[in-house]
């Protein structure tokens, strides 16, 4: 399993997609974001345009990630993209984030196949202003905490840079 973390724009999908398409097999793209305005839409459309072609399966779990994963057949290399949104989904929602990390830690855990799940890094900036922000921030820094500690690698990119942080990648990425 390798976690990929980075801020917005930082190059992690791209790096995540290489991961997964250098496993082999048929990759699978479990998608969590939502498209709640036309700017969304247009960047889902975006990611799914720069997947085109490279034989992948598209699963929608803006909420059900845990689910996704158990439906899926376990040895076949799969792209959580990103938890981050899916965090965000459960908090708009008032789901008990720790039961919903604690279902998806369950779901990964002896998984054979190749997994790469990517998230953003949101505990480098100020703190925020209001106690959702605050919230948002403190749960995904938890979440990142657990899945980088049950993660054979673990990646944090800036500038479309790789830099390990735990484990290798493998060669060639």
């Amino acid at each position: 399993m390798t976690l990929v973390l980075g801020g917005a724009r930082s190059g992690k999908s791209a790096l995540a997609e290489r991961v997964v398409l250098r496993a082999g097999g048929a990759p699978v793209y479990i998608a969590t974001a939502q498209a709640w305005d036309d700017e969304m839409r247009a960047r889902i459309a975006q990611h799914r345009a720069q997947r085109d072609g490279q034989g992948w399966e598209t699963v929608e779990a803006p909420l059900d990630l845990s689910g996704a994963l158990t439906d899926l057949d376990p040895a076949r290399p799969v792209l959580i993209d990103c938890l981050t949104l899916w965090l965000t989904n459960h908090l708009l929602a008032e789901h008990a984030i720790d039961q919903q990390v604690g279902g998806l830690i369950d779901a990964l855990q002896g998984r054979p196949g190749p997994t790469v799940l990517v998230a953003n890094e949101v505990g480098l900036g100020i703190v925020p202003d209001n106690a959702l922000a605050r919230a948002f921030r403190d749960h995904a820094g938890r979440c990142n905490q657990r899945i980088a500690a049950m993660a054979d690698t673990v990646v944090f990119t800036a500038a479309g840079l790789p830099m390990v942080l735990k484990g290798a990648l493998p060669p060639g990425i």
